[in-house]
């Protein structure tokens, strides 16, 4: 052959000579793939290890040629019996180079010795022609007694794979970091690797014969005896089977992975069933405590979502419990402090923890009413412990736990008491989370949280969530009680700054309706105002401030105040609004100052913004204002406009209409004259005054609105409201807003409708005097007729003695003619008019002084009295209350006595 042969490589002293397998394996390489293992493996029945290896046998006679030749080593050396029978074994497949160290051997063996080598053969199998095999020869003896030999050949190849394999089956079985156990077919243990017996906690030695359950608790054995009977009768693999139990000497629940799939040999046949073990009770721990983790993050997001929706401090307690039970404990309840509940800022007893708390919320996944869980810390003894009802007041004992926890703001643990004190579920429940409700460093309350017997106790991370749930809780609690704080003191303001509910005047029916744009807060800076002035007459305010909220209500409550201040001083409807217009433009400087803010209130005025360098303008309050005047006596009234929307007028049988007011500038703006119109006003008349958040909205224009509030006033005759002049002034206001769009929120609404009833020549007696000294007894004469013939008999004397000093200043003091006139309506009043500008004074008369004492007499005697100019003097007037039949009034002589 022209290619060097197989065996050249190997030493000439080596073939023939004795060596042991083991030195040979060291020097020769795997000459064999796995994949040619397991293909010889699984077709090569019944199995055994030498079918596996292919073991091939001859004998040789005592002449050391072949005498006997196998079929396998037919197979092997790929000689046929009758081309290996006589032939000298080292001619017939040893190489020429060889022979003659193998002629040697065979004598060596003729001799009586044993032999074992290494031997090159030509190999018909092997791609190259050549192989190696291992040769092992034991002397025998022939029926003659003559020498003879056994041999039994093994291709090196397959041998060096079977023991590569044996090799990495025992690293891998040895040194895997899995628990590797094997199990006969009768479900005893064959073998386990050292990570099994670390694992499990047994030497090696040990597990040899034993059974499932003798590692395993009852029920987990069970378990893996059947699944190892499983996998071994139908040989379905089974994997990730969770096994639970102690290793010896250790009170740790330890937690498996276990998976099994059965062994076969060459032929098929199963011979055990084996397994990987694998320690999980960190991995398990840690998932559970990231399934922990996620469910808490699960449930404050949930928590974010359902709890604070709502303002009320009731609500926000039940939408906490609804987050916390049944998720994360079985029962649960909230006390607030009865303080913050009603109001009180610092309640008693509140930074001890003994103060009064309600129980505004309970909710429980197994009871249907309250039970005494954390409630045993209300009482001294735990003998007969009591639940709280929801609504109920109660206190904490000082030394209680609750009590500790509220004056700490510090968790509390309560432990659930022995089950053989009572059959109450109080007694079934674990434990109780005392938490509680700190919001921005102030307690609020206690939330408590608790779980019944058979439920996973509370951890560390279980406070931390319990904790968390009652401060967000808290939060809401404490922003709804500061809410309805700040919105009782805006209804309080907002209230204080709107008249009464039901408004009288003299000569008027009157009807208002104020909405607030924001239903939040109900504050705005819409106002109306209904003012009684002298002589009976009355002045109708309606004004709104521009802007929304809180600072809106209050700059509207600063110039109603100004507004009432400027009407008392009855001055005209126009010069009203030019004081409120100089009043509104200092509201928002420093110091008053008009300077700085009269540009930008015009400029706002007109639909621009302040110029940039208005640096001193720090707010600008405009304002628009209708002040109307109505004198019941003359029928008529005045009217004075401020940027507003025209009023309404609809007299009886006639339709609605704007009326022609001069609308001039909006207050704040300044420097601009104001105009007035009198108008008379017949009985039965309407006049609606309102403001823009009636009529106007981003739905429809002004204009639109004011069509709308017209035809609503001018309902046709027949219609569900009726004649909006002559049906009921109640329902004329409800009929508007109904049919009006008043439910936008965009801005506050006011209205104000006032049906004109002047008084009865009957109620009025107007008189004119000379200015002569007997003008005083004349005055007195008529005004004690005109009181009998009105039947006030009661009130004659007091009359008759304040007119005589009003007369007497009047000549004193006035000039011209003397005017007195009476008006009866719901008071009496009495005015004296003269021609003199000279205001009266009222004055203290020291002792000595003779006179000085007549306008102390008047305010002794009177309801009210003052004075105001009119175009051509002054008049000078008092007002008495009508008797009600159980006081006589003020005694004129007692009145007379007192000035000395």
């Amino acid at each position: 052959m022209s290619e060097k042969p197989a065996g050249a490589d190997i030493p000439e002293e080596t073939v023939g000579s004795q060596v042991s397998p083991v030195s040979q394996g060291s020097s020769l390489p795997d000459m064999s793939p796995m994949s040619s293992m397991s293909a010889v493996w699984q077709s090569s029945p019944p199995g055994s290890i030498y079918d596996y290896i292919q073991v091939a046998s001859f004998a040789l006679g005592s002449d050391g040629r072949i005498a006997q030749w196998s079929e396998r080593a037919a197979e092997l050396l790929g000689l046929s019996a009758p081309q290996a029978i006589g032939k000298d074994p080292v001619e017939a497949f040893v190489p020429p180079e060889y022979q003659e160290t193998g002629h040697r051997a065979v004598a060596d063996i003729l001799d009586g010795r044993e032999w074992t080598g290494l031997v090159p053969y030509r190999s018909p199998q092997s791609p190259s022609g050549h192989g190696i095999a291992e040769v092992y020869v034991m002397p025998a003896q022939d029926e003659d007694g003559k020498r003879s030999a056994l041999c039994i050949a093994v291709d090196v190849s397959a041998l060096r794979g079977l023991e590569t394999d044996l090799a990495s089956s025992q690293a891998v079985f040895g040194q895997s970091p899995l628990g590797f156990f094997l199990f006969g077919t009768d479900l005893r243990m064959l073998r386990v690797n050292e990570r099994f017996a670390k694992v499990f906690g047994r030497p090696t030695e040990e597990y040899r014969g034993v059974t499932p359950h003798d590692l395993l608790p009852r029920g987990e054995a069970d378990r893996l005896a059947a699944a190892l009977r499983q996998v071994l009768d139908s040989g379905q693999a089974l994997t990730d089977m969770p096994l639970m139990g102690q290793t010896p000497g250790s009170t740790d629940r330890r937690r498996w992975s276990v998976s099994l799939y059965r062994l076969h040999s060459g032929s098929g046949r199963p011979i055990g069933i084996a397994g990987l073990a694998t320690d999980v009770t960190g991995r398990r721990r840690a998932e559970q405590e990231a399934a922990g983790v996620r469910r808490n993050l699960a449930l404050l997001n949930e928590a974010g979502a359902r709890i604070g929706t709502s303002l009320d401090l009731e609500t926000t307690a039940r939408e906490l419990l609804d987050v916390a039970v049944p998720q994360f404990c079985d029962l649960a309840s909230v006390d607030l402090y009865q303080g913050l509940l009603s109001g009180d800022e610092t309640p008693p007893g509140l930074a001890d923890g003994s103060a009064e708390l309600r129980r505004v919320a309970f909710a429980s996944a197994v009871s249907d009413g309250p039970v005494a869980f954390g409630d045993i810390c209300r009482v001294n003894t735990a003998e007969d412990p009591k639940p709280i009802q929801v609504g109920e007041v109660h206190r904490y004992p000082f030394n209680s736990l609750c009590a500790h926890a509220l004056r700490t703001a510090q968790v509390r643990v309560v432990p659930g008491r022995d089950g053989s004190e009572s059959l109450e579920l109080g007694a079934m429940l674990q434990s109780t989370l005392v938490v509680p409700m700190v919001a921005r460093d102030t307690v609020v309350g206690l939330a408590q949280f608790s779980r019944t017997k058979g439920s996973e106790p509370f951890g560390e991370r279980d406070r931390a969530l319990a904790v968390e749930l009652a401060a967000r809780a808290a939060v809401s609690i404490d922003n709804a009680r500061l809410y309805r704080r700040e919105h009782e003191r805006a209804l309080i303001l907002q209230r204080s700054l709107l008249p009464p509910g039901d408004p009288e005047a003299a000569g008027l029916d009157i009807a208002c309706r104020y909405l607030p744009g924001n239903a939040a807060t109900e504050v705005g800076g819409d106002w109306f105002d209904v003012i009684e002035l002298p002589g009976h007459r009355t002045a109708l305010v309606v004004g709104d401030v521009m802007g929304r909220g809180l600072r809106a209500a209050v700059a509207m409550g600063e110039l109603r105040t100004a507004v009432r201040t400027l009407a008392l001083l009855d001055l005209e409807p126009a010069e009203v609004l030019s004081a409120l217009d100089e009043i509104a433009l200092g509201l928002g400087t420093p110091g008053g100052s008009h300077a700085g803010a009269r540009t930008g209130s015009r400029a706002l005025a007109r639909g621009g913004q302040a110029a940039e360098d208005s640096s001193d303008l720090t707010e600008v309050y405009l304002a628009t204002c209708v002040y109307a005047v109505y004198d019941p006596v003359t029928r008529r009234c005045t009217f004075a406009n401020a940027g507003h929307p025209p009023p309404v007028l609809v007299e009886p049988g006639e339709n609605a209409l704007l009326m022609e007011v001069p609308p001039g500038m909006p207050l704040g703006v300044g420097g601009e004259p104001f105009e007035e119109i009198e108008v008379e006003l017949p009985d039965g008349a309407l006049l609606a005054l309102y403001t823009d958040g009636l009529v106007e909205s981003r739905d429809h224009t002004l204009d639109e609105g004011l069509q709308a509030l017209r035809a609503a006033l001018d309902t046709p005759e027949g219609a569900e409201a009726g004649n909006a002049a002559a049906g009921s002034l109640e329902d004329v206001c409800d009929h508007v807003l109904g049919t009006l769009d008043t439910h936008h929120g965009e801005d506050d609404i006011a209205l104000l409708m006032a049906r004109v009833q002047g008084l009865s020549a009957e109620s009025v007696g107007d008189w004119r005097l000379p200015s002569a000294p007997q003008s005083v007894g004349r005055a007195r004469e008529l005004a004690r007729e005109q009181l009998e013939s009105w039947g006030l008999d009661g009130l004659v004397d007091t009359t008759e003695l304040l007119v005589s000093e009003l007369v007497t200043n009047a000549l004193r003091y006035g000039e011209g003619e003397i005017r007195l006139r009476l008006l009866l309506d719901r008071t009496l009043v009495c005015e004296v008019w003269d021609g003199g500008l000279v205001q009266p004074r009222r004055r203290r008369a020291r002792d000595t002084d003779e006179g000085g004492r007549g306008l102390q007499l008047v305010g002794l005697l009177s309801a009210g009295w003052g004075s105001r100019r009119t175009p051509l003097g002054k008049t000078v007037w008092f007002e008495l209350a009508l008797p009600d039949g159980q006081s006589s009034g003020p005694d004129s002589v007692e009145a007379l006595l007192s000035l000395w």
